[in-house]
């Protein structure tokens, strides 16, 4: 399992109450972009945009990212297109450009990420000019991973060293949030996700907002309402690579308006709520979790499969399966179906991409990279408008 759904989530979701896919039925109709306008990114599956040897559901892009203010900028691949989190963050290795440190009180400011496959993240906030397909460069502070800067607390001691460790140069962040904690970390020191650092040490800080890692694609300037995921369907037995779209911006010009879809708001974490097999679980939507993952209905219809891909699933044969997804209010709804196949069959292929891959989770419901094969994605922007609603939502 590879998922950068952040711990932040539910670390939030804490500490606020104390303050107190596979989509093979998918269609790929609608909103078509083009490879030359300004407002398209565009993403390769486990393609030329992404590293060698990299796991199965990886999709990538490019950001150009440039000192502030300057000329002086460098186009960087392997970045992981992420619907689940908030923010860019490189790491230190993979970058030639000089950025400036974000301070916070009398020391640096630094941020630690934990992740839902148990990875971390960590390194110092510095500020970039940030260019994201041909639209005007956007400064923000970003996350520049280096777990050699300052000391590194408990949650992030055994962060990610390099791009080999984490299999990708950085993340980009494009869901429905402008700040990756938001209010809780403007209001409360003991966070747990920013810190400030005067020589090796570091302790936990409060941070304004306009100084954590900010989403690019909500803050520029025309195509700020939102994006949407364009990714091709595949055959049953996987493809090798594929090339999509990131569409900035919805309703904002001819090429990203609004198919016939449904509109499904998200809550303040940016959940949803699906049904499956009678019961309803907290739900997210996410391009970097690389498969389904879901309660099993029985361990004699979704076995997991022998070590080491235990995390994954293997029935004898490919599993027909639906559920519900539902606004976070409780509508609308609308039935996906999809297929959960044998992993370690379909892996031990030549190819990478997957749409019925997926693997036991307790508790909640997880819509991987598969549910994005095949269909147009809307991911709305929190406090923006568009034809279809005001964000935070998903619409498909």
């Amino acid at each position: 399992m590879k998922s950068t759904r952040p711990f932040l989530v539910f670390l939030i979701l804490v500490l606020a109450a104390g303050c107190g896919g596979g989509s093979g039925g998918g269609s790929s109709s609608g909103t078509s972009g083009s490879s030359n306008a300004d407002n398209i990114v565009s993403i390769t599956v486990n393609g030329s945009l992404c590293s060698g040897g990299s796991y199965p559901n990886k999709p990538c892009v490019s950001v150009k990212v440039c000192a502030p203010g300057a000329s002086s900028c460098q186009t960087v691949n392997d970045i992981l297109l992420d619907t689940g989190s908030y923010g860019l963050r490189i790491f230190k290795q993979a970058l030639n450009v000089s950025l400036e440190q974000v301070t916070g009180g009398s020391g640096s400011l630094a941020e630690c990420i934990q992740y839902a496959d148990g990875s971390s993240d960590w390194g110092p906030v510095q500020t970039a000019g940030v260019i994201l397909g041909n639209e005007p460069a956007v400064q923000v502070p970003i996350q520049v991973i280096d777990s050699t800067f300052g000391t590194a607390p408990r949650g992030c001691q055994n962060a990610d060293k390099s791009p080999a460790d984490a299999g990708f140069n950085g993340i980009l962040g494009v869901g429905f949030f402008v700040q990756d904690c938001g209010s809780v970390c403007a209001s409360n020191a003991d966070n747990g996700i920013y810190y400030v650092c005067s020589g090796s040490t570091c302790s936990g800080t409060e941070v304004t907002l306009s100084s954590q890692v900010q989403n690019p694609a909500a803050l520029l300037p025309q195509d700020n309402n939102g994006v949407i995921v364009q990714l091709p369907g595949i055959p049953a037995n996987g493809s090798a690579s594929v090339t999509g779209d990131l569409v900035l911006g919805i309703g904002t010009r001819s090429n990203n308006a609004p198919s016939d879809v449904s509109t499904y708001g998200a809550d303040q974490f940016g959940d949803i709520v699906t049904n499956f097999n009678g019961v309803s679980y907290i739900s997210f939507i996410d391009t970097g979790t690389n498969g389904l993952f879901f309660p099993s209905p029985s361990a004699s219809q979704l076995p997991d499969c022998p070590f080491p891909d235990s995390d994954w699933f293997c029935p004898q044969s490919t599993v027909s399966l639906s559920a519900t997804t539902q606004g976070a209010s409780g509508s609308p709804g609308g039935v996906v179906p999809f297929e959960i196949g044998n992993f370690d069959s379909l892996i031990s292929s030549s190819n990478h991409i997957f749409d019925n891959i997926g693997g036991n989770q307790r508790g909640e419901f997880a819509w991987g990279l598969p549910f994005f094969l095949g269909r147009t994605v809307y991911i709305g922007m929190e406090g923006k408008s568009s034809s279809l609603g005001s964000g935070p939502f998903w619409a498909y």
